[in-house]
């Protein structure tokens, strides 16, 4: 009676757990980078829904480096978001890219982009 063999071998094993690796290792690279955009969305957020109409550029761009800084966000800082008009409203934007170093000479980025629109009719 002849035995066969059976279940995966080491090669096999290697074949399906190091592109597991790999991608895992990655997700924990990206996971910084995604939690700083989610800080910078929420204090977007927040100073949108504290601006108001009337205010001018340069008093929305302090309240919202203030948030910032709050948050310990260093990347990007205040000047790299946009803040114009758009009617009666303030639109407030920020488009950037941000990375992390995966092996040796290889890196992953991502591009973010966030736009919110401000104000609220004065009171």
């Amino acid at each position: 009676m002849r035995k066969t063999q059976r279940g995966i071998t080491f090669i096999g094993w290697m074949f399906l757990l190091v592109p597991i690796a790999i991608v895992a290792y990655a997700g924990l690279r990206l996971a910084p980078v995604y939690m700083n955009y989610g800080k910078i969305a929420r204090a977007m957020e927040q100073t949108a829904q504290e601006a108001r109409t009337t205010d001018p550029a340069n008093i929305i761009r302090a309240s919202l480096e203030k948030r910032l800084d709050i948050e310990g966000i260093e990347f990007p800082n205040a000047r790299d978001f946009t803040i114009r008009r758009d009617g009666q409203a303030w639109v407030m934007e920020i488009e950037y890219e941000d990375g992390s170093p995966l092996l040796s000479n290889v890196s992953i980025n991502a591009k973010f982009n966030k736009s919110v629109r401000l104000g609220r009719a004065p009171e």
